[in-house]
């Protein structure tokens, strides 16, 4: 693109103010902006500022929503069994038809580190990382099926460059290099929230933020990601995001039940613990299974209950998926496969005068796309309920929340283990923490045939190779 043709680009779209540093900024400068500006889709962020995209009707999905189709956690609900899904599930992971997804474009600045946030130490003894958690579970899960499962990283601007600096400094935590491939999601700008214009981070910059995780579908198909999974034969994705050190990533039981449920898209769930607890609403509306946000759902449709006095919203996403392959590239090809959402943010930004501006209130609107949004779309759509104990323990907020802290995880997982010791026959103290590398037994049963249940455990044990 011409720089003539931008600024007329610019003009029509009523954006011509972003370059108005422009007789300023060296040939350097110039080419940055304008690249990130020859990025965008001048008509569809026209269309979201002015509101014409579709909205939904929140309320009236709400008054429609059922219980979606799904397995509970006691195996009820579906024409199969626990035990034939696993079966199927591990013929898939023993045929190499599975790969595996981490989304982990977030910072871990609200928990008071200042570096990507699968770098963040959760082990509650070993002090493993995030994404060590991740790597030893699919080194553990490849040897035992006898195979090598790609992973996929999707970073973000602010996380990609230390993410990959860290899998190369420690010899990417065990996995071959050849099995690791790590993208970067894409970006959408931020506009003012009362005029709509571009905002600046810098002269030569604009405000840009990630787009969202409904962002890792473009990003996969951009990056080349699908084509190496057709040429590795990967027909299934397991998806998860990286601040859960509890997802069971590559989960045999929940692959199965995703392939004998024929879905092209089964999320895994808990139960709500409170009609208006913050998660997602995975929920029936017309036949199509979607999400709810906590936000958009009415507190008379969140308090409902059904004949048992059970919730009748009862199942909470977690952002824990398995994804076939030939859908993603399908919807990858539409470019509004996926709806935006807006958040009202205090971004920083550089003013006419070419001043650095901190907002104290918020002064911006950003647009991000969300994965779940693919499910009215997936035929068969799935759910699958899992206790949190064993499958949510995420990590978000700083010491001194009520919720979802660092030593809540931690102490998560040390209790999911403490039961795995106590089903062997071995009593752990309570003040006692333990921690099980799946490279020594990825489940309890694994870990009865190899431990002596004559051990008595006094002190914090780490179990590794």
């Amino acid at each position: 693109m011409t720089d003539e043709t931008l600024r007329k680009t610019l003009e029509t779209h009523g954006q011509s103010s972003v370059l108005r540093f422009w007789s300023s900024l060296d040939d350097t400068q110039k080419a940055k902006l304008k690249s990130q500006l020859e990025d965008i889709d001048f008509q569809q962020l026209k269309a979201l500022i002015s509101g014409q995209d579709k909205k939904q009707d929140f309320a009236a999905m709400a008054a429609a929503a059922q219980s979606p189709p799904s397995v509970r956690a006691d195996g009820s609900g579906a024409s199969w069994t626990l035990a034939e899904a696993v079966a199927c599930g591990e013929r898939a992971l023993s045929s190499g038809e599975v790969g595996a997804i981490i989304v982990a474009g977030g910072q871990g600045t609200r928990l008071g580190f200042d570096q990507p946030k699968g770098m963040f130490p959760i082990g509650p003894v070993s002090n493993r990382t995030l994404f060590q958690f991740f790597a030893d579970r699919l080194v553990a899960v490849g040897k035992k099926y006898g195979v090598v499962i790609p992973l996929y990283v999707m970073t973000s601007e602010a996380t990609d460059s230390e993410t990959r600096e860290y899998f190369q400094a420690n010899d990417y935590l065990g996995l071959d290099p050849n099995q690791v491939r790590i993208f970067k999601q894409g970006t959408m700008p931020a506009v003012d929230a009362k005029t709509g214009e571009l905002l600046l981070a810098q002269p030569d910059s604009l405000a840009l933020s990630p787009d969202g995780h409904g962002g890792t579908v473009r990003a996969l198909q951009r990056n080349g990601c699908l084509d190496d999974c057709d040429a590795r034969g990967v027909k299934y994705l397991a998806y998860i995001q990286v601040d859960n050190p509890l997802a069971n990533l590559c989960d045999p039981a929940l692959i199965g039940h995703h392939l004998m449920a024929e879905s092209e898209l089964t999320t895994q769930v808990v139960r709500k613990r409170y009609p208006t607890e913050r998660v997602g609403n995975v929920v029936l509306v017309n036949g199509d299974v979607q999400i709810i946000e906590y936000s958009d759902l009415p507190d008379e449709a969140a308090e409902a209950t059904d004949e048992n006095g059970e919730l009748k919203l009862w199942a909470g996403n977690i952002a824990v998926h398995v994804i076939d392959v030939d859908f993603l590239k399908r919807v990858s090809q539409s470019v509004d496969a996926l709806p935006f959402h807006r958040a009202s943010k205090k971004v920083p930004y550089v003013n006419d005068a070419g001043e650095w501006v901190e907002p104290t209130e918020p002064n911006a609107v950003k647009f991000e796309r969300f994965i779940f949004d693919l499910l009215p779309q997936a035929k068969n759509a799935f759910v699958v309920e899992s206790l949190p104990s064993e499958a949510f323990a995420p990590v978000k907020n700083a010491e001194g929340a009520a919720t979802d802290t660092a030593s809540l995880a931690r102490q998560a997982v040390s209790d999911l283990y403490r039961g795995w010791f106590e089903s062997a026959g071995i009593a752990v103290p309570e003040e006692v923490l333990v921690e099980i590398n799946p490279r020594f037994a990825l489940t309890q049963s694994e870990l009865s045939a190899k431990v002596d249940p004559d051990l008595t455990i006094e002190a914090n044990v780490y179990l590794d190779e």
